[in-house]
C-alpha cells in the first residue's frame, strides 16, 4: 500500500520536469493523478511514461486560460469522484531584460503563466476540497521566489507572488482539512532550462554554464538538485504525515535560500 492510495491529484504543467516526476512520485504511492500539458500530441507519451493504466488521464490545454484552469480541476473530479491533491506546476519566464527594458506584455505573461494559472485553479479546487473538508494544494513556486535577481524580475515578481497567495490561503482554510504550501525548488537541470536558461544567462552576463555553475556555487551542496528531490517533498506534503504543515515556503535549493 502506497501513502496515497485511494486519493485523487490534478497537476498542471505534467508532460516534463517537475511536474512529471512529481506525478510519477504520487503514482508510485498509490494515487489517481490527472495531468495537463498544452500540447494533445504529448498525451501518449506522457501516459506511456507514467505507464500507469487508467490511473492516469490526460488534459490538453493551455493554463494561461482561466476556463482552461477550471474545467481542468472540474474534469478530475469527474474522471475519479473527487480531488484531493493540486499541483500548481505550470509556469516559467521569458523576456528576461533588465526592467528599464522589459514590456507591459512579457509581465503581464509571466504572471498569468505562474500567478494567475495558480490562483484560478487553487480557487476551483477549494470549491471542492471546502465541502469534503479535506485537500492538500501545492504551487510550485522558486528560491526566486525569496530572494532578487538582476535581469529575472518578471519571473522573481511572480514567483513573490505565488508565496503571498499561499500564506494567506493557508490561513483562510487551515481550519478545513486543507493545506496550502510552496514548493520553492532551486535550479534544476530540466529540458524547459536548457531552452530557456541561456536567455536568462545573457541577461545576467554570463553564459549558460556559467549560470549552472553559479546557481550551483550560491548552494550549501555546491551542486543542482534534482527532479526527484522535488517530488519527494511533494509526496509527503499530500500525505497524512503532511497535515501539519501549511502555509510554508520550503526550500528545495541545497542551501541557497536565505530562508
Amino acid at each position: 500500500m502506497g501513502v496515497l492510495d485511494g486519493r485523487v491529484a490534478c497537476i498542471t504543467g505534467g508532460t516534463r520536469g517537475i511536474g512529471l516526476g512529481i506525478a510519477r512520485g504520487f503514482l508510485d504511492e498509490g494515487a489517481q493523478v490527472v495531468v495537463n500539458g498544452r500540447d494533445e500530441a504529448k498525451a501518449s507519451r506522457t501516459l506511456d511514461e507514467l505507464d500507469a493504466g487508467d490511473r492516469a488521464h490526460f488534459v490538453a490545454g493551455d493554463v494561461k486560460q482561466r476556463q482552461v484552469c477550471e474545467d481542468l480541476v472540474d474534469e478530475t473530479v469527474d474522471r475519479f469522484g473527487r480531488i484531493d491533491i493540486l499541483v500548481a506546476n505550470a509556469g516559467g519566464g521569458s523576456g528576461h531584460a533588465p526592467i528599464a527594458e522589459l514590456t507591459d506584455e512579457a509581465m503581464q505573461d509571466a504572471l498569468v503563466w505562474n500567478f494567475w494559472h495558480t490562483f484560478w485553479t487553487m480557487r476551483r479546487a477549494f470549491q471542492h476540497m471546502i465541502p469534503q473538508q479535506s485537500g492538500r494544494v501545492m504551487a510550485v513556486s522558486s528560491v526566486e521566489g525569496k530572494v532578487g535577481k538582476p535581469g529575472i524580475s518578471i519571473y522573481v515578481a511572480a514567483k513573490h507572488a505565488i508565496n503571498g497567495l499561499v500564506k494567506s490561503a493557508a490561513h483562510e482554510v487551515g481550519t478545513l482539512g486543507i493545506t496550502v504550501n510552496a514548493l520553492c525548488p532551486g535550479a534544476i537541470e530540466t529540458d524547459i532550462m536548457r531552452a530557456e536558461g541561456p536567455a536568462a544567462a545573457e541577461s545576467m552576463g554570463t553564459d549558460y554554464e556559467g549560470l549552472l555553475a553559479m546557481f550551483a556555487s550560491e548552494s550549501a551542496i555546491k551542486r543542482l538538485n534534482e527532479v526527484e528531490d522535488v517530488a519527494v517533498v511533494a509526496t509527503l506534503l499530500a500525505s497524512d504525515a503532511g497535515a501539519g504543515i501549511t502555509g510554508s515556503l520550503i526550500s528545495i535549493d541545497g542551501g541557497t535560500a536565505p530562508y
